[in-house]
């Protein structure tokens, strides 16, 4: 369990930067899910649940996505239940139970960079900027490759458009965390995927992508497609599985998600 010796609920964004600063252990608190599993301690916690950055909305052709809202609110808001295929909704919706979702929010999701987050697996494969108060906006991969500093994660802006999108994962129980997890999307026949839970974080395959994007979409390109992505990637061993057995599922899903995403596309 951590520990915390002061608390803070600034009003404003610049007082709760100023004080995240002000200190190196000083910590943004998000739904705590995950940090009260650790013995870290923390000198002042930021509370951000004053600052009203609970929303889902449609901003300017994006949908943006503020860093408290939660799973739960991604799983069943109309706005991103329905964007993409469903995808956003899709790639929540097994994280271990509803009370969980309830608590865990998107900016500490997305923020730590988890590498078995499933959120982030599907995030990839849309056109998704982070903004950052310190930091300003910018790509999520350009984000996931940045060294960490320190920072409040404002609010997600995902582009609007026609992409279609597909999520899958592979758990040996339904609360479970993956032991792998794939999206794959596709616009104007520019294709993404991108696998997660490597246990590592979760990355684009670019040859595979770039290699689908170039083909006629046979079936012998679909499973080169697959193929490739579980040969272009790298893969651990943990509890859950054996780098071995994730590449082999690897292969099965980016293909499973290929397909998915040609389907809704026919229809």
């Amino acid at each position: 369990m951590f520990t915390v010796l002061d608390m803070a609920q600034p009003d404003k964004l610049e007082e709760a930067f100023e004080i995240l600063a002000k200190r190196k252990n000083n910590t943004i608190l998000g739904g705590c899910a995950f940090l009260k599993m650790s013995k870290k301690r923390i000198g002042t916690g930021i509370d951000l649940s004053r600052l009203n950055l609970d929303y889902i909305r449609e901003d300017n052709g994006f949908i943006a996505i503020g860093a408290m809202a939660t799973l739960r609110d991604l799983e069943t808001n109309a706005l991103s239940r329905d964007a993409f295929g469903g995808i956003l909704s899709q790639s929540v919706r097994n994280i271990i139970g509803v009370q969980f979702r309830n608590g865990v929010t998107v900016g500490a999701s997305v923020y730590s960079r988890y590498g078995f987050s499933d959120l982030l697996t599907a995030l990839l494969v849309l056109d998704t900027e982070v903004e950052l108060y310190n930091g300003g906006r910018m790509p999520l991969q350009d984000f996931l490759q940045k060294p960490y500093e320190k920072d409040i994660l404002v609010q997600l802006r995902i582009e609007k458009s026609q992409r279609s999108a597909a999520f899958s994962s592979f758990r040996k129980s339904a609360s479970d965390f993956a032991v792998l997890n794939v999206a794959v999307s596709s616009l104007d026949h520019q294709w993404t995927i991108a696998v997660g839970a490597r246990p590592g974080r979760a990355v684009i395959a670019e040859t595979a992508s770039r290699a689908l994007s170039q083909g006629h979409l046979s079936a012998e390109e679909l499973e080169a497609a697959a193929k490739i992505a579980a040969d272009e990637l790298s893969f651990g061993t943990n509890t859950r599985g054996t780098a071995g057995y994730r590449k082999a599922l690897c292969q099965v899903l980016v293909k499973r998600g290929i397909m998915e995403v040609l389907q809704c596309k026919s229809n």
